[in-house]
């Protein structure tokens, strides 16, 4: 490709990298249809060739991976758990890929995260992927592992770690689509008001990046307020509440970032105001009053599903534990839309305004097959793979 072309060919003193064309930019190697996820993403994430391409583990299979996540507070990481322990890691074990996870969690707290991943690194796991965490504040721990012949993936959000990978969907341009599409439904005047995620976490900055560029593009819509959601119903739902008491001007749309809807919506029947359009991103009480309330949305997106998006972090790891050879150090897939038929085919008709769950899109429709194979030097499928092939 014209980039790789021009690219300076450097040695590298890890025992697992070999040697690697380093280039400013690795889209060109994409195709044209995989780049456009990439438009508009936070500046900082990393798009040049991924240092592990020529990643070989020490050992073959079964391996041991090390999940160190920093939150386990919350209906998203719940569902993501689930997904984990009961289909990813039977189904990997069965395939004979994996012998353990090690999990860890830090509770938000970055100086015990970078403990937990030197600790995962220093009792021998094969591989690191981690979740939701600050941008820089683990890259020097992230090289610590990598000079350990331990790679990192982080999922769900990105890190600036050259020696890393993120996986992740274009935040950026899921605040954008979520708030645009409430404006639209408000007919593009009035006043909103923002429930962020988790102040300082790219994915939560990298969400309100988007919504502000959608409400700068509409002259009559003003946000009047912002308040953190912490990425939980329960505080989401004290937080608007509160807002709600000091704040008697009328509010005509509410762009949200998940989970946190049912909390929004729960304060807001309790306030007794006319209900008004909300962002949705899939939590099923929210789903359940879109179902009995047909004209509250018309389009909601997937920007991060709790199962789908470990899927898609635990499907990279197992492809560079396999040697396939990462193209670029940022994975990066597009926002999904889903409409009212979509939650109609997953949300009962007795299902309640509080429930926890969620709606997702299928794991192959998050991260296809052929999206995966795209981003791979060396692409097989992950679960049929053997040593040799």
């Amino acid at each position: 490709m014209r980039m790789l072309q021009a690219a300076l060919v450097v040695s590298v003193t890890a025992s697992f990298l070999g040697s690697a064309a380093i280039a400013a930019d690795a889209l060109d190697e994409l195709p044209p249809n995989l780049q456009k996820a990439y438009q508009g993403l936070d500046p900082a994430v990393l798009k040049g060739p991924s240092m592990l391409r020529d990643f070989k583990p020490k050992h073959g299979p079964p391996w041991t991976i090390g999940f160190a996540s920093s939150y386990a507070g919350n209906t998203w990481r719940a569902a993501a758990m689930n997904r984990l322990m009961k289909v990813l890691l039977p189904d990997s074990k069965k395939a004979g890929l994996v012998k353990d996870v090690i999990i860890t969690q830090s509770n938000l707290k970055d100086a015990v995260q970078i403990q937990q991943m030197r600790q995962l690194v220093d009792q021998g796991v094969d591989i690191i992927f981690l979740c939701c965490s600050n941008p820089t504040a683990l890259n020097q721990t992230i090289k610590y592992a990598y000079d350990k012949g331990v790679p990192v993936v982080s999922y769900d959000g990105f890190v600036t770690a050259p020696e890393a990978i993120s996986v992740m969907a274009n935040y950026v341009d899921g605040g954008y689509e979520l708030a645009k599409s409430v404006i639209e439904k408000i007919g593009g005047k009035g006043n909103i008001l923002m429930v962020s995620g988790i102040e300082g976490t790219n994915t939560s900055d990298s969400f309100d990046k988007g919504a502000l560029k959608a409400i700068s593009e509409y002259p009559n819509i003003k946000l009047i307020g912002t308040v953190q959601g912490k990425w939980t119903d329960q505080i989401a739902q004290v937080e608007v509440q509160k807002f709600l008491a000091t704040h008697p001007q009328k509010i005509d749309g509410i762009v949200l970032q998940s989970p946190s809807e049912i909390g929004v919506l729960q304060a807001w029947l309790q306030s007794g105001r006319p209900m008004v359009p909300m962002s949705l991103q899939g939590e099923v009480g929210a789903a359940c009053y879109w179902l009995k309330h047909p004209d509250w949305a018309d389009k909601a997106y997937y920007i991060w599903p709790p199962g789908a998006e470990i899927y898609f972090g635990w499907n990279v790891v197992l492809r560079i534990l396999e040697g396939q050879g990462p193209r670029i150090q940022s994975i990066v897939r597009p926002v999904l839309k889903y409409t009212l038929a979509d939650v109609k085919a997953q949300v009962s008709e007795n299902c309640k305004f509080d429930d926890p769950n969620w709606v997702e899109p299928k794991a192959e429709e998050w991260f296809p097959a052929s999206l995966g194979d795209a981003m791979m030097l060396r692409p097989h499928n992950p679960m049929t793979w053997k040593p040799g092939n």
